[in-house]
């Protein structure tokens, strides 16, 4: 990209975002506006024009960052001055590894964290296990299990709050008032986290390039798993997130994102402007991450990303019904910022990243009523002069507007055969992708609809909290998957039964996303069935680089 100003990176990228919009929104009014508006059809569009920005930003992103990861000699450093600026050198300054826990298991907790502390100088890095587990039998077997870890790592050290107060971000906050004294950075980790030493001495080479860098950000893969949903899921959320980070952190430059964990932060400043109180009602801020970014924006200090995930990783929830609840769970801190928005002392990108957050879900229900207006148009009669082609036209440019991080990163990997080669070569690469598109084209609408209950009782007084997550692999049950799913499943019935009383070819158009709602309890047991996950492991499904090499690279 030819110029180095963060404004006009900006202006090119919101010229390019608002040609996207502009195309996706003629589309949407070639299809509707033949034979005059009806109300149902008003209804749509309106509700079409609010996910618009969404997928706007994301095919934007995509293609910005599709032509760094194609131009560039080194695409990380190209968007990153600091890596650019990074020495070999020891690190000068001490850095804490701190890593969150809940009634965690500590048997797959500690050995990534043994591998990463003996690949450090144990003068410059010690391991803070920063525990919020209730007191209790767990608490006593996590404290002796870290015991028996540390024998023989005197660099290592051991805090357990009795009251999780403040959540995640109150756990780190007490870390840094009372035992923080002489340390320059910590590297903040979940308990799914994994990294290795060279990443980790690579941050901290950023960060010392850079005096005002609070928070760099590395980009973070999923870890091989052996269950089907995660395997699938993020071989394509790999992908897309390679893109989608490279894109933005172009044109957000010093003002990026921060995501809770794999990210090196400068203590000081961290400390004196990240402690979160509680908003208005009361309630602690959930989603604090991006929260704390937007305060060290508004002070000054740079928040950058590093968009390469060599060394750095992280489990996803082995099952879809534990996927479902992480999400609503994200969905509903996501949501917190809405208070937050009005509050003096942001700047304009501090506030477009928490609206940036809000979208992501806030697409759910308009989504959900397009399709439920678009049944009530069928059956009224509506529609009967839609031109077919243009709707297709249609709905292919919003799908790939909307998957296109996904899709120019299948795209870079098949046109680097380097790359292509860490996944077995093209053809089992392509053959990968094929099988996450499927995947992800069964699994979206189930999801979208889950995200819409939850947003519609969230203002009802459904609770969010803070809880453990289940990380082992395990079967689902036809009877658990039906108690959970049960809503979007009628739904599904429901819906499918109105396109079908419009017309046929009304059904067959719907019939993708009607086909993801009736099938939502088949797809929660089979994708977490070992059987379905030991064929797919077998045949190299979607299988990772580390999986294929043997080790985190």
């Amino acid at each position: 990209m030819p110029t180095e100003s963060p404004l006009v990176r900006r202006s090119l990228f919101l010229g390019l975002a608002l040609a996207i919009t502009v195309g996706l929104v003629a589309l949407a009014v070639a299809v509707l506006a033949p034979g005059g508006w009806t109300a149902w059809e008003i209804l749509i569009l309106l509700c079409y024009l609010g996910t618009v920005p969404w997928s706007a930003l994301s095919a934007a992103n995509a293609l910005v960052g599709l032509v760094i990861l194609l131009a560039a000699k080194d695409p990380p450093a190209a968007v990153l001055p600091a890596l650019r600026a990074a020495r070999p050198d020891p690190p000068s300054g001490r850095t804490a590894i701190a890593i969150c826990i809940r009634n965690e298991d500590m048997g797959a907790v500690l050995p990534p964290l043994g591998r990463l502390m003996d690949g450090l100088p144990p003068d410059l890095f010690a391991l803070w296990v920063l525990s919020d587990t209730p007191g209790g039998p767990s608490a006593e077997a996590e404290e002796a299990a870290v015991r028996t870890f540390a024998a023989d790592r005197p660099n290592v050290h051991y805090r357990r709050r009795s009251v999780n107060e403040g959540f995640k971000a109150g756990n780190v906050m007490d870390f840094l008032d009372h035992h923080a004294a002489g340390l320059d950075y910590f590297l903040c980790l979940d308990a799914d986290s994994e990294m290795t030493p060279a990443a980790v001495l690579r941050l901290v080479a950023c960060m010392e390039a850079d005096d005002r860098l609070a928070i760099v950000q590395q980009l973070i893969h999923g870890l091989p798993a052996t269950a089907a949903f995660p395997r699938l899921f993020q071989f394509g959320m790999r992908q897309g997130m390679r893109s989608w980070a490279t894109g933005q952190a172009w044109w957000q430059g010093d003002e990026g994102p921060y995501w809770g964990h794999n990210a090196l932060i400068r203590i000081a400043p961290f400390r004196e402007l990240c402690r979160l109180e509680p908003l208005p009602d009361g309630s602690r801020i959930l989603s604090h991450d991006q929260v704390e970014a937007t305060r060290l924006h508004a002070a000054g200090w740079k928040v950058r990303v590093l968009p390469d995930d060599t060394g750095s990783a992280e489990g996803n929830p082995p099952t879809f019904g534990d996927f479902v609840i992480r999400d609503l769970r994200w969905a509903g801190g996501n949501m917190q910022y809405l208070a937050l928005l009005r509050l003096p002392g942001m700047t304009p990108m501090a506030r477009w990243q928490l609206m940036q957050a809000i979208l992501l879900f806030l697409g759910a229900p308009l989504w959900c009523a397009i399709l439920v207006l678009a049944a009530g148009n069928a059956l009224t009669g509506g529609g009967a002069t839609t031109p077919t082609g243009a709707l297709v036209a249609l709905l292919a440019a919003t799908w790939a507007c909307h998957y296109a991080p996904k899709l120019a990163g299948y795209a870079e990997v098949l046109l680097k055969p380097a790359l292509a080669d860490r996944y077995g070569g093209r053809t089992a690469f392509a053959r990968g992708a094929a099988a996450e598109i499927a995947f992800t084209t069964l699994m979206e609408p189930a999801r979208l609809m889950a995200q819409t209950l939850f947003l519609i009782a969230l203002p009802f007084g459904l609770k969010v909290g803070w809880t453990a997550q289940n990380r082992a692999d395990r079967g689902v049950s036809w009877v658990d998957a039906a108690r959970q799913f049960w809503p979007p499943t009628l739904a599904g019935l429901v819906l499918t039964w109105l396109f079908a009383m419009a017309s046929p070819l009304a059904l067959l158009l719907a019939l993708p996303v009607l086909a993801s709602l009736l099938l939502t309890i088949p797809f929660a047991v089979v994708t977490a069935d070992p059987g379905v996950s030991a064929r797919l492991r077998h045949a190299g499904i979607c299988a990772l680089p580390e999986e294929i090499g043997g080790a985190m690279r």
